[in-house]
């Protein structure tokens, strides 16, 4: 499992969810717009304080990032 990978789709997937588009994300952290388009496409490897981070501005918990989504049955 690339947990870079992980991280982004879920991201990508919350802000999505939220109605937040990237710009409205930098914003509220101060990362660059390009930064949070590397970090959806699984192009970096953010820190455990960037996950927390990340994970305040959409008002879900860290662990939301990194969960595996357990397919429809």
């Amino acid at each position: 499992m690339d947990m870079r990978a992980l991280v982004g789709r879920n991201f990508a997937r919350l802000r999505q969810e939220k109605g937040l588009t990237q710009e409205e994300v930098e914003s509220l952290l101060g990362f660059s717009q390009q930064y949070l388009s590397d970090l959806e496409r699984g192009k970096r490897n953010p820190t455990i304080v960037t996950l927390y981070e990340l994970a305040q501005a959409l008002g879900v918990s860290h662990i939301d990032l990194v969960r595996i989504e357990e397919p429809n049955r």
